[in-house]
């Protein structure tokens, strides 16, 4: 061949050592490549759990001490509602004692929402697909309830009713100290019973949003951005507190506790929007049930769709991470559940 002579031909040695070198080379590059990436992804997932750090409002080194097991409320609340009513409870006339004539009044507060049309649930991709997608509504003038229902309020419900009481009351009596937190413990059927007695109703869903946002779309009560002295969430105080105490956090009709506290109960079964992407299995009702005897015995259970619909909670809670706060977001549970971070205000028509 021209150009190449009997000196500068490889010989079959040197031709095997070369194409070692370069697999050799191409493995090299292949395992940087994977590395590099590896390394990519590790350093998003940091910055990503750096994220969720700096929106913890309790040192998480603490986080063992501070959650309860799985399924612990609804177990004592099955308890609770088996025993019935067996506490002696308040009269009437102790359960009008436990606060003042003002303090009465200011609970029982209640605020004009105007009608007019808000923009409800969000087009973010990382919101949760239930939530999308934004969508217009338009509503009646309605009032909603300056804040949560509390224990002193409740416990005049109780007293005037013979509904039974929370499973935390002792003896049917409220904890010391905490006659102004958001009463809990409560399933959607206590809520609507209260509501009824009290001669509102819960809110629809969409009249809590508006409430809750106004008609700018924004994210929280106060704007688009999470702060946490705004609110009681992610165990910042480890416990629910006083209604009246997150008065830099109300929404812009002045309503408090629209984002944290107590996820409350909603008139509205948990269905999906109109053109929202969230798979239909979302919203189908489902139960554990032990379908075999192999199961029974090493206590597994699958969960099996049922022909009954879950029930909504909005505004997230004492317990529950930052971005459940988000007006927009929808939380659901059995109507039949309760839990300690389950609470409820009221709403009304016009006239009522």
């Amino acid at each position: 061949m021209p150009g190449v002579t009997k000196h500068n031909v490889p010989s079959p040695a040197e031709r095997l050592r070369r194409k070692r070198f370069l697999s050799a080379t191409v493995i090299t590059c292949i395992a940087l490549v994977v590395i590099g990436g590896s390394v990519h992804v590790v350093k998003l997932g940091s910055i990503r759990m750096g994220e969720m750090r700096a929106l913890a409002t309790y040192n998480l080194k603490e986080e063992s001490t501070r959650i309860r097991a799985a399924g612990e409320d609804i177990a004592i609340h099955e308890q609770n509602e088996e025993r019935k009513n067996q506490a002696a409870g308040y009269t009437v006339a102790e359960a009008e004692a436990l606060l003042t004539k003002e303090q009465w009044q200011e609970l029982e507060t209640s605020v004009l929402i105007p009608a007019g049309k808000f923009q409800m649930g969000t087009d973010l991709k990382n919101a949760d697909a239930a939530s999308h997608p934004q969508h217009t509504v338009n509503l009646k003038a309605y009032r909603i309830d300056k804040y949560l229902v509390t224990n002193a309020q409740y416990a005049r419900f109780i007293a005037a009713t013979g509904h039974r009481p929370p499973s935390d009351w002792k003896n049917g009596k409220i904890q010391q100290g905490v006659l102004l937190h958001p009463v809990t413990l409560v399933n959607w059927y206590d809520a609507s019973a209260y509501a009824k007695w009290a001669g509102k109703r819960l809110p629809t869903e969409a009249e809590w949003e508006k409430a809750a946002r106004g008609t700018d779309g924004r994210r929280w009560p106060w704007g688009n951005e999470m702060d946490p002295a705004r609110l009681n969430t992610y165990y910042n105080v480890g416990s629910a507190t006083n209604v009246t105490t997150y008065a830099n956090g109300v929404s812009p009709y002045g309503v408090f506790d629209m984002a944290g506290n107590a996820d409350e109960w909603v008139e509205d079964d948990f269905l999906p929007y109109k053109g929202t992407d969230a798979a239909t299995d979302v919203f189908q009702g489902k139960v554990a049930r032990v379908l075999n005897a192999e199961d029974r015995a090493m206590k597994l259970a699958d969960m099996v769709p049922v022909n009954r619909q879950y029930k909504v909670l909005r505004g997230g809670s004492w317990k529950g991470d930052p971005f459940s706060t988000a007006s927009y977001h929808r939380d659901y549970s059995w109507p039949n559940y309760a839990s300690d971070f389950y609470g409820f205000r009221c709403a009304s028509d016009l006239g009522k």
